[in-house]
């Protein structure tokens, strides 16, 4: 005969407790009223960066679109572009933030929360259509390079870079284990190299006449900002994959479960995002038949203080089980009993 013992730990913002009598089942829920409220802070601080932000781009932007056309310069062009995309990236950004903070519903069980990493995503590939788009125009002038004016050059590209440093300053805080508004910050650093080509170009060609310097530095630019966005997007995809997250050592996470009093061993882990600082564990726990009622519940207690303390692990699932019969069938992870961390899977 098997008995299970169930836990779901969501920290939202409630505290139920549910008793079913007729199979030896407890769920409980235990939602924590701090954590939900700096989690609100967050994501308010998130949404004020992306707003001024999006004021300082939106600001600069007409003068660099115009800039760039009476110069001819294509690092200045490139850059206009590249603040017209941050505009709307930014406004995407907003849109996912926005929309995520909708309430769940029996049909949307998590809510909106995944709209943030596909934002994240949109932003990163709109990235990839820039580069193609720079990196084809700088072709063309190699073959024929064109009269820019420097002057004009230098001074446009200065005052962006200020901007972009502005802006880049304004959401770095937030961009940290946020997918969205990191989304939005590599559009901003991708303007900031920008802004660094257009200057290095506008002195080159003021002082010594080297335009051809124009599309090799947007060449350089666009590679640097390629790298930065492939990051991104390996980023997005090991959460829409669920993936297990970059902070997370599954390896340490089951042997520290499995040092608990009265654990036997943990199966059939899964550790995922579903979204920005949104962690998930479920996990199957094996422990003594000897343990009681009691002795259940204070492990339940010791398994969401390690998930949330060491591994901030937003919402907690775990099945208590005397005997691991009947799941044979599913697929279960054992690999944490030869290894200890990620560390030692071999490459």
């Amino acid at each position: 005969m098997k008995a299970t013992d169930s836990l779901s730990s969501h920290r939202d913002g409630h505290d139920h407790s549910h008793h079913h009598h007729d199979g030896g089942h407890g769920h409980r829920h235990v939602h924590g009223h701090g954590h939900h409220d700096h989690d609100h802070d967050l994501r308010g601080a998130s949404r004020r960066s992306l707003q001024t932000a999006l004021i300082l781009i939106a600001t600069f932007m007409v003068v660099e679109v115009v800039g760039g056309v009476i110069s001819g310069s294509l690092s200045l062009l490139a850059d206009a572009g590249h603040m017209l995309t941050d505009a709307a990236s930014i406004v995407l950004a907003l849109v996912a933030l926005h929309f995520s903070d909708l309430p769940a519903s029996w049909e949307r069980t998590y809510g909106y929360r995944r709209l943030e990493v596909l934002a994240a995503l949109v932003n990163a590939l709109s990235l990839c259509v820039i580069i193609g788009g720079v990196l084809w125009e700088a072709y063309r002038r190699l073959r024929t390079v064109p009269e820019v004016e420097g002057g004009l050059m230098l001074g446009i590209g200065l005052a962006g870079l200020v901007v972009n440093v502005l802006a880049m300053l304004v959401l770095r805080r937030s961009a940290k284990g946020n997918l969205n508004v990191e989304g939005a910050l590599q559009h901003i650093v991708a303007d900031l190299l920008g802004s660094v080509a257009v200057v290095v170009s506008g002195a080159l060609v003021l002082a010594f006449g080297w335009t051809i310097v124009d599309p090799i530095l947007s060449v350089v630019i666009s590679i640097l900002i390629g790298v930065s966005t492939w990051r991104l997007l390996a980023k997005v995809f090991n959460v829409l994959l669920q993936g297990v997250p970059e902070h997370v050592d599954l390896y340490k996470l089951c042997a520290a479960l499995e040092d608990l009093p009265g654990v036997t061993f943990v199966h059939d882990a899964h550790v995922w995002s579903l979204a920005p600082d949104y962690d998930v564990l479920t996990a199957h726990i094996l422990v003594e038949p000897e343990l009681q009622t009691e002795d259940l519940k204070l492990m339940r207690g010791q398994v969401q203080e390690l998930a949330k303390r060491d591994y901030n692990l937003r919402h907690v699932t775990v099945q208590l089980e005397f005997t691991a019969d009947g799941c044979h069938d599913e697929v279960h992870h054992f690999d944490h009993l030869h290894r200890l961390s990620r560390d030692e899977v071999p490459a």
